[in-house]
């Protein structure tokens, strides 16, 4: 199960937000700053919740930042979400430079908490710990190529790719290559985000605005400004926010909620989604005006099985080596990479990692074998039972999905590339 490490040294606060996260992930809290070095090293979060001020009347967030520094210097830093009761644009954004990948102000919303939490996690687990595109195959070699074509440029780029193959990797390659590389990068996930909070996540929003608006807030458009502002899962955005997005594209300002005053914006936005091309000209589904705002350029990520057994063999080599952690170096048996090779990686390069992180952990040979990675042989299905094995295979990858989502049914639902709705109709039809 994922881990969530929350420093704040207002005990209620640590509570509220342990309540709030306590069906995510297995929440710990500390509350003072001497306590944080022993925490990571002992709990190794997923996601570190971090306050910005610990002492009383403080606002600048100088400690904060500070302690987001040393925790980013450590092997394998957790994920950092930096909380505070300030909500400055600078403060956000230069939390956002140093590598906290989002903020979120004091007080929150329970529905943003989470969502912010979520996407967090989710963020964690694709990444290669060199956040580098590996693989020598030719369709790697010519993505790392239009990458390095687009990134000084700007224009919006539409990523494109199943679950799992790594767009995530590329919106970062081609903010690092860009113009842009010293402004912050910041992420959203769309898919993540509950409906009503959209427009103030992007554009912000005013004391009053609404029910739980208790402070003015500055949305993410504003938040990325000299940067690159990364929309993931573009394709779950309501059919209503997306008229709102394209405006804001087209006319480079936003409205937050509760003013009538635009705010000129100064951002590149990258976009990206699992949908099928022709889900994605689909204008009950998604408004081509939009669409051709976003897809000035796009760049295809490939799935695993398609980039060959040298990409699978690298990267299985590097994700052992990563997880490794001071055990002793071991090899992976010559029939067991053959399988490997085989195997279609429905999950992709996502699947391969939390693979790896299996067997390093449960591998007890001088050599990594098969059953080590806690995969399923891929099977055949006897002709005179095709309908039947189909059910089986289906109802297995339901299983497979909520256990490695924790029971998420937002989170099986993406990992299955399947809408929330489809998924409860299969857990219905299989009993589950």
């Amino acid at each position: 199960m994922p881990g969530i490490l929350i420093l704040d040294d207002d005990p209620d606060v640590a509570l509220a937000a342990r309540l709030a996260l306590r069906k995510l992930a297995a929440v710990t809290v500390r509350h003072s700053p001497d306590q944080l070095a022993a925490a990571l090293d002992e709990i190794r979060p997923d996601v570190l919740l971090l306050d910005m001020n610990f002492t009383p009347g403080a606002s600048d967030g100088a400690a904060g930042l500070a302690l987001l520094r040393e925790v980013l210097a450590w092997c394998d830093p957790p994920t950092v979400v930096v909380m505070t009761a300030y909500a400055g644009v600078e403060l956000a954004v230069q939390a956002l430079k140093d590598g906290a990948v989002d903020f979120i102000t004091k007080p929150w919303a329970n529905e943003r908490l989470v969502a912010c939490v979520q996407a967090a996690l989710a963020r964690r687990a694709p990444a290669p710990a060199v956040g580098e595109l590996l693989g020598d195959s030719a369709a790697m070699q010519g993505l790392r190529a239009q990458i390095a074509q687009v990134a000084p440029s700007e224009a919006s780029v539409l990523i494109l790719g199943e679950n799992g193959v790594g767009k995530e990797l590329v919106a970062r390659a081609l903010h690092r290559a860009s113009r842009r590389a010293s402004g912050p990068l910041l992420a959203v996930d769309m898919g993540s985000l509950p409906e009503a909070l959209v427009e103030s996540e992007l554009f912000g929003h005013r004391l009053g605005s609404f029910t739980d608006a208790r402070e003015s807030r500055p949305g993410r458009f504003v938040a990325a400004a000299g940067g690159t502002l990364f929309l993931d899962e573009i394709g779950n955005l309501p059919l209503a926010s997306q008229a709102k997005l394209l405006a804001a594209l087209e006319r480079r300002e936003v409205t937050p909620l509760g003013s009538d005053k635009p705010v000129p914006v100064d951002v590149r936005v990258l976009a990206a989604t699992n949908m099928a091309e022709s889900e994605l000209f689909d204008a009950r589904r998604f408004r081509p005006d939009l669409l051709y705002r976003l897809n000035t350029v796009v760049l295809r990520v490939p799935p695993l099985r398609e980039r060959g057994a040298g990409d699978i063999a690298q990267l299985l080599r590097h994700y052992l080596a990563h997880f490794a952690q001071g055990r002793p170096a071991r090899d992976i048996d010559a029939g067991a990479l053959a399988r490997l090779a085989a195997y279609r990686w429905p999950g992709n390069v996502r699947e391969l990692r939390q693979a790896c992180e299996r067997a390093t952990l449960l591998a007890r040979g001088p050599l990594f074998t098969f059953p080590d990675f806690g995969l399923v042989a891929p099977t055949v299905a006897a002709p005179e039972e095709p309908t039947l094995d189909l059910e089986r295979r289906e109802r297995e990858a339901v299983q497979a999905a909520l256990a490695q989502a924790d029971g998420n049914i937002s989170q099986a639902a993406k990992l299955l590339g399947v809408s929330r709705a489809a998924l409860y109709r299969r857990l219905d039809k299989h009993g589950l």
